[in-house]
């Protein structure tokens, strides 16, 4: 029998950077007007908060980074309601259970002056579905690409894969030039994206050039550029927006917020889960009651109250309310394991340095468990010296800020990633049968009710493992300096800088 599903391309162009509008997209680039000039003063000063850790390779997080200044582009992409819009392809039809064809976009240039061709898509995806590790969107995914004529790819999943189409708009499947790609094995992505901007320059783990594209297919970017600073320390993120020296500026410090102008903050939540994961494999925690003892020993309020000034909302489960389904489907954990005696047993605490709240975290949770028992060492490191060790299993405890919606705009390639045997992220080393085998039949299940409540069986398996514990869900807080225009603080931290974003005149201010 042969299933079709077919989005028939919209009227307007629409571009995963244009969320909030479209313009003509063929409107002469030198004759757009705007309130900012193409000037060196118009270019827009963005502090991150992650450096780089593969030197932007699109087959790791650092991908997030494309879509962040518009730089990459994927086949489809999410907007604001998650639900399928075009991007590089303008329509997408479902052959088979196995089999999905996308027409791809007449066209498009990337940076290096070639041509966006079948060929280019399929490297890029082979490129992806090849990889070791493979992007974490592709856990637990085997497929395989071919090109379909002079304009279209059909992509192949070995089992049906209802969400295929959604699995694309992670920017960890960016389609990026040929020239992109070296024999090695390593991805260059300087000049070889297809967004309103162009990577020029990528130096280490400091800064990055990036300057407007005027080939781009679809709607000019009103800016000149963005240069970019890492800026790992959020006091000092927080300074250079309070100085001037930053315009926008990612994940402002919840202990910073109050000290900025009110209108210079924008706060929205977020799916993105402050967690504790336990080491199931090696050590203390082993032992289930132990886990259970860590349970109750965590004051949540304490940590909202403290920590995050109740600018954050305490954890009842792995999901939490920027998910409103998930609170209404959640069921609570039957015959919970009964907590053991520490008896001051030594354990090692991680956190990392890079989201401020997580040192002071870990200050009050040390002494919450100490309080229960246990003897606390603390080892607080930049994520990119700590992962390795936390992805080894070296510590008992580790704290994550850990978003749930991030790849798939579904909440199961993040489980199946942290919590499944095979999983790429598993901090908590954990292996369970049943875990695996309920992500499972949540995978094949199509988006919708019986999909959700799923996913919240899978959850409560996890929960009742006491090897991911829940703290509390944070918020997306945001700064931009008044000059900002129509920079966009997402949930899904996917997009900050759109084709509409600029800085307004001086002019305009006074």
């Amino acid at each position: 029998m042969k299933y079709v599903k077919k989005w028939p391309w919209m009227a307007l162009a629409l571009s995963v950077t244009a969320l909030t509008g479209c313009f003509d997209g063929t409107e002469d680039a030198n004759e757009q007007t705007s309130t900012s000039s193409a000037t060196q003063g118009d270019r827009i000063k963005l502090a991150m908060l992650l450096t780089p850790r593969t030197g932007l390779s699109p087959l790791s997080d650092d991908a997030f980074k494309f879509s962040r200044w518009s730089v990459g582009e994927t086949l489809v992409f999410l907007d604001k309601a998650g639900n399928l819009q075009p991007s590089l392809a303008t329509e997408w039809e479902q052959l088979t259970p196995n089999d999905w064809r996308f027409t791809l976009r007449d066209g498009v240039m990337f940076h290096d002056g070639t041509q966006l061709t079948p060929n280019a898509v399929a490297n890029a995806l082979r490129t992806a579905a090849n990889a070791s590790p493979k992007p974490r969107i592709l856990d637990g995914v085997s497929w395989t690409v071919k090109t379909d004529g002079d304009n279209a790819v059909i992509v192949s999943s070995t089992e049906p894969d209802p969400l295929l189409a959604q699995r694309l708009t992670s920017p960890q499947l960016t389609i990026l030039a040929p020239s992109a790609y070296a024999e090695n094995g390593t991805i260059d992505p300087e000049n070889t994206g297809t967004g309103p901007f162009r990577l020029v320059k990528l130096n280490g783990s400091s800064t990055a050039t990036i300057d407007r594209f005027d080939g781009y297919w679809g709607e000019k970017a009103q800016a000149p550029g963005i240069d970019v600073s890492f800026v790992p320390d959020g006091i000092a993120r927080a300074s250079a927006l309070r100085s001037g020296e930053a315009d926008i500026v990612e994940a402002i410090p919840v202990s910073q917020a109050p000290l900025l102008d009110p209108d210079m903050i924008r706060e929205v939540p977020m799916p993105r889960t402050n967690t504790l994961y336990l080491n199931t494999q090696n050590g203390v925690m082993t032992n289930p009651g132990m886990r259970a003892a860590v349970r109750d020993a965590i004051n949540r309020k304490q940590l909202v109250d403290n920590v995050y000034e109740s600018r954050a909302d305490i954890g009842e489960g792995l999901l939490g309310p920027a998910l409103p389904w998930a609170a209404k489907l959640r069921q609570p954990v039957a015959d919970p394991v009964m907590p053991a005696e520490p008896n001051g047993v030594t354990i090692t605490l991680g956190t990392y340095t890079d989201r401020t709240e997580l040192p002071e975290v870990a200050v009050y949770l040390a002494q919450q468990l100490t309080d229960a028992g246990f003897t606390v060492k603390q080892d607080v490191r930049e994520y990119s010296q700590i992962e390795s060790d936390a992805l080894a299993g070296k510590f008992d405890a580790f704290i994550l800020s850990r978003a749930t919606m991030l790849d798939l705009g579904d909440p199961v390639a993040y489980m199946s990633s942290d919590f499944t045997c095979n999983g790429s992220y598993n901090l908590a080393q954990l292996c369970d049968p049943a875990i695996d085998q309920a992500l499972q039949t949540a995978s094949a299940l199509p988006a919708g009710e019986a999909r959700q409540k799923a996913i919240m069986k899978a959850e409560n398996l996890i929960l009742a493992t006491d090897a991911a514990i829940p703290m509390l869900h944070e918020r997306v807080i945001q700064g931009q300096s008044k000059r900002v225009r129509d920079a966009i603080a997402d949930p899904r931290e996917r997009l900050i800088i759109s084709t509409r974003t600029h800085l307004a005149s001086p002019e305009m201010m006074e």
